[in-house]
Order: structure tokens, then C-alpha cells, then sequence
């Protein structure tokens, strides 16, 4: 892992769906060492009191997290699914852009450990977390369907 990396963001945003669609996320770099997203606030992200709802940060750690995950996995001839994702909310955001940097922890051969910091424009912290993932050879299933190569 301590080759040169490469940065994958220009592919994965080709081939973005589902919740990264969703939430408006886009990656900014993606490598076996940093993987970075970020995304405007838009109405659809806040919640009834009109500040960014606790389940865009702990989407996007997990989105961060398990995309750089996944680009380890991927030269294992893996995937990986997340088991654990446990997030801290240290501040409240109404709007702007925010970023989620998730660097990992581990990159063992059947888990994997990333954690991610939320940002505003200012830089201010504004979440925290820390996701565990199951590295799965492909052919290996799960929720009743393979895992797609």
C-alpha cells in the first residue's frame, strides 16, 4: 500500500448511483489512502429544524469509507460490505458545501477500518465517525445475491 496511489474520483463519479445520487455526493479523490466526498446543502439534507440531518454525516462517512475500502478491496479481487458504522456529531450546519476526508485504519485481508472527518467550508469539524467493513470474495453472497464483480 505505500505505492504511488491512484486516484480512482473521475471513474467513481461515472459510475455514481442510488444514495450517493440521492444526496448529491461527489468525490473529489479516491485512493488506498484518502478518499475524499462532498456534497451542497440542499432542503433535502436538513431536517425540521432546518440543520443538516445526523443521517448525512453518517451516510457520507459511510459512503467515504467504504468507497476507499472498496479500491483496496478491488485489487484483492473483493468487495466489501459495511458491519459497523458508529458517527459523533460535533456541529450543527444549515447549508453551504460540506466534505467528508476518510483515511483507513486497518486494511486487514478480511476487515478493513476506515474513520472520516466531516467538514464545513470553514473547515470546522462537524461530525466524526469511524466504519468497519467485511472484505467478501466475489462469487460470495449476500442478501440472497452474489456480489457483483
Amino acid at each position: 500500500m505505500t505505492d504511488v496511489p491512484t486516484d480512482h474520483a473521475a471513474q467513481i463519479n461515472t459510475m455514481l448511483g442510488g444514495w450517493n445520487t440521492a444526496m448529491g455526493l461527489r468525490f473529489l479523490k479516491a485512493t488506498v489512502d484518502e478518499c475524499i466526498g462532498e456534497l451542497l446543502i440542499g432542503t433535502q439534507h436538513q431536517q425540521p429544524y432546518g440543520i443538516v440531518h445526523g443521517g448525512v454525516h453518517a451516510g457520507i462517512i459511510e459512503a467515504a469509507c467504504s468507497t476507499g475500502a472498496a479500491i483496496v478491496a478491488l485489487a484483492r479481487n473483493q468487495s466489501v460490505v459495511g458491519l459497523e458504522n458508529a458517527t459523533s456529531f460535533i456541529a450543527a450546519a444549515r447549508g453551504g458545501t460540506i466534505r467528508v476526508t476518510a483515511v483507513p485504519v486497518t486494511r486487514g485481508r478480511r476487515t478493513q477500518v476506515w474513520e472520516a472527518k466531516v467538514t464545513d467550508e470553514a473547515d470546522k469539524t462537524l461530525a466524526t465517525g469511524r466504519v468497519r467493513l467485511l472484505c467478501l470474495a466475489h462469487g460470495d453472497s449476500i442478501a440472497g445475491a452474489e456480489i457483483p464483480r
